[in-house]
Formats: C-alpha cells, sequence, structure tokens
C-alpha cells in the first residue's frame, strides 16, 4: 500500500510539472520548426489528438529518430513476414526519423509522432492505436507511457537496449520514479552485459533483464549492393573516393579542412558527404561551393559528375549503398560529443572506417571493431585526417579492414532471431 502511494505521489509530482512546462513544447516546436519546417507539421499527434476510429490489432514499436529506425528494420521486416494479420504502428520523435520509416516501409507500417509524456495523452495514444505490444527501442524511458502500458495489460518490451554510463547519470535525477516504471517493463532485451548491468543499476530487476545481442549486426546489406556501387564508379572512374558520414553541424569546418588537405595529396579525391539532418543538406552543399569545389547533388544529378569535387547525398536511406561506393568512410558524431553512429553498416558494406574519439553511443561495438582491426580511431581531427589518408594510400591495409569487418558483422548476427523468439508469447495468436 505504502508503495502504490508514492509511486502515485511521484507520477503526480512528475506530471504536475510536465503539465507546467507543456506550453514550453509548442515554442520548443516553432523554434525546431524554423530549422525544420517539418516540426511545423503534424502537432495534433504530439498531443495524441486524432480523426477517425479507433485501431486495432496493432503492433506498436517506438524509436525515437534515425539511428534507431535502421536498428529496427531488420526487426520490423520479419514481422512483417511472420505476422502480416498485425497492424504495424512505428512512432518516432524527430521528423527524420519519420521520414527514414517512410523511405524503409512505406505506406506498408503506419508512422506516428509519440505524444509528450503528459497522462491525458498517453491514454488518448494508447485507446486509439490499442497496442497488443509496446516495444521500445534502446533507451526510451518515459514513465507515464510505462505506467500506462502496464494499467491496461499492455506488456511492453525494451528491445536492443543500451545504456551508457552518461544516460545512466542523466536518468538518476528522476531516480525513485524511473526506477518504478522500469520495473512494469516485462523484458529488457540488452545489447550487452554491461549494458544489462546499467539497467539494474537504474533500477531493473535481474530477472528482467537478459542479453539477447545487437540488433544492427542484424543489418540488412541493401538489395543490388554491387550493382549500385558499379553504377556510382562507372561515374567516378578510377579516382579515390572517401565519404564523411553523418556529420553534424559542428564538424563540417572539419571535414571541409579535411577534404582541402587531402586533395593535395590526392589531386583527383571526390568526398561523398552525407550530412546527418536533413536541414544541413542545402547548407553543406553551399559550403562545398563557397570552399571552391564544383558540387553536385544526390537530389538533383543522382550521381558524380565529371569534374565534381564533392557529392551531397541529400536523401534518406541510401546511406549504406554509399559506403560501398567509397574507399573509406568517416563516420561523424564523433569529432563532436554526439557519442558516435552506426560503425556497423560500413563494416557490413565492406568500407574501412575511421572515426573521432567521441564514441560513448557505441562503445562495446567500437571496441570491438578496432580489436579486430576493422576501425581506426583519431583522438582528434587531424589524426582522423593522417588516418583517411593513410588508408586511401594503402590497399593491402584497407583489404585487411574489410575483411575483419565483414568477418565481425558475421559473428555478431543472431540478435534478431533471439528478438523473435522472445516477443513470440506477448503476440496475439493468429487471425485472432
Amino acid at each position: 500500500m505504502r508503495k502504490d502511494l508514492i509511486e502515485r505521489l511521484l507520477r503526480g509530482l512528475y506530471s504536475v510539472a510536465l503539465y507546467l512546462l507543456a506550453p514550453v513544447t509548442v515554442y520548443h516546436l516553432i523554434w525546431r520548426g524554423f530549422r525544420q519546417p517539418a516540426y511545423f507539421q503534424r502537432w495534433l499527434e504530439r498531443y495524441a489528438i486524432y480523426r477517425g476510429p479507433a485501431q486495432t490489432r496493432t503492433l506498436w514499436l517506438h524509436a525515437v529518430s534515425v539511428g534507431e529506425v535502421n536498428a529496427a528494420i531488420p526487426l520490423v521486416n520479419a514481422l512483417r513476414r511472420g505476422r502480416p494479420d498485425l497492424r504495424l504502428l512505428v512512432s518516432t520523435i524527430t521528423p527524420t526519423g519519420s521520414d527514414r520509416a517512410r523511405a524503409a516501409w512505406g505506406d506498408s507500417v503506419e508512422h506516428v509522432y509519440l505524444p509528450y509524456d503528459l497522462p491525458g495523452a498517453v491514454g488518448r495514444f494508447l485507446r486509439h492505436h490499442k497496442p497488443c505490444a509496446a516495444l521500445i527501442m534502446e533507451t526510451e524511458l518515459w514513465p507515464n507511457l510505462l505506467f500506462g502500458c502496464r494499467d491496461r495489460g499492455i506488456p511492453a518490451y525494451i528491445l536492443n537496449a543500451r545504456l551508457s554510463e552518461r544516460s545512466l547519470r542523466g536518468y538518476r535525477v528522476l531516480a525513485p520514479l524511473v526506477s518504478r516504471a522500469l520495473r512494469t517493463v516485462r523484458t529488457v532485451a540488452a545489447q550487452s552485459r554491461a549494458d544489462g548491468e546499467r539497467f539494474i543499476q537504474l533500477g531493473a530487476r535481474p530477472e528482467q533483464v537478459i542479453e539477447t545481442g545487437n540488433l544492427k549486426f542484424d543489418v540488412n546489406v541493401p538489395d543490388a549492393l554491387e550493382e549500385f556501387a558499379l553504377e556510382c564508379h562507372r561515374h567516378t572512374g578510377e579516382r579515390p573516393v572517401w565519404i564523411a558520414a553523418s556529420t553534424h553541424e559542428d564538424e563540417e569546418a572539419a571535414t571541409v579542412g579535411m577534404h582541402r588537405r587531402l586533395r593535395e595529396r590526392f589531386p583527383g579525391l571526390l568526398l561523398l558527404w552525407a550530412p546527418r539532418h536533413p536541414e544541413r543538406f542545402r547548407v553543406v552543399a553551399e559550403t562545398a561551393r563557397s570552399a571552391g569545389w564544383q558540387v553536385s547533388t544526390r537530389s538533383r544529378a543522382r550521381w558524380p559528375q565529371p569534374g565534381d569535387d564533392v557529392f551531397v547525398i541529400d536523401t534518406l536511406g541510401e546511406l549504406m549503398s554509399f559506403y560501398a561506393c567509397a574507399d573509406v568512410a568517416f563516420v561523424g558524431g564523433s569529432l563532436q560529443a554526439i557519442g558516435g553512429h552506426n560503425l556497423l553498416e560500413p563494416a557490413a558494406t565492406g568500407t574501412p572506417i575511421v572515426t573521432g574519439p567521441h564514441l560513448h553511443n557505441f562503445v562495446e561495438i567500437a571496441q570491438r571493431l578496432e580489436d579486430a582491426g576493422a576501425l581506426r580511431i583519431g583522438p582528434d581531427a587531424d589524426a582522423v585526417e593522417a588516418a583517411v589518408e593513410r588508408l586511401l594510400d594503402d590497399p593491402i591495409e584497407r583489404a585487411q579492414m574489410i575483411d575483419a569487418g565483414r568477418a565481425l558483422v558475421e559473428l555478431g548476427r543472431g540478435a534478431l532471431a533471439r528478438t523473435m523468439a522472445l516477443l513470440q508469447p506477448a503476440l496475439p495468436p493468429l487471425g485472432k
């Protein structure tokens, strides 16, 4: 009884604070909208206000943004094949996550923005969509959402669960509430033993936590990847190519500097440049032109043109294919304290990888890749540039890294099968 009273008190205080801050969400959407216009759209979904009748037989998966959607692709594809009778709903928080979901599945999977964690909005969301299970990717711990699932008998799973030391420290601000919410989850399917231990430190019961491995190892290599790369090489010719992938705003100047100096050593060098966020596509193209380079973009020219110095990949869902077109990949989010981005995609496509030092979101994967000889980590932009230069100049080292990366990806596969087996008891019987 006392535990129930403490929970109600904590939930009440948390919810009151959120309602008091609710007007700030409008200002946040407006502020983000000036940088990314998609934030001006579909506001009603963010407050769980829907038109039309309530849904049925819904299997709901939440993936906050692009990285989590990418990790969920093998799982969603397996669910689509195995349970075509269920309506699949994917929620995200960011428009880029929404765009990635649409690029991956089109209209075959419904998308909606996850509402703010207000009790009323959470209740409307769950009543409207009526999920038979909640599949939450990686590290999204919203207390009212988790309590709402428990109160309505909806089994919740945290899949591909990841919790860095930094995130653990951040959640401790709300630890008394978050730990109670975490105990409502049926299973925390952790990427690694260390992630599982951190979830236990946060409040999960040991029997809730299992280690299933990382779904990112079950990455699907795009169909016709070899043909895509051959077509790209037909346009680029024999000149060397490197790719700067998932770069952030504060990494753009470093990318320009690296490319300028690398071209002194390799005069015909082509940079494939894929900014992390769509609002940077145009800015990056203009930045490259201002540096005095000839620039084409995927949306306009489709392929690099003769004489191009930089080719901007301003589309979503094609990054893995373009990895296969490059001799060396620099993966961004690592020269500034973002925490890195998916390193297994270039490894799976057979591209040597270089990153900066900020990899706290991918500690275990980065360590395994480095130990296998498939990854070079530079402490700063100068070291990253030196590593890219060395690899461009050494085809033997590149070949060794390619073999090591592909072998590691194959060795790590299996999380998908373990996750699917975990979910089977929560899914309704076929046809019912």
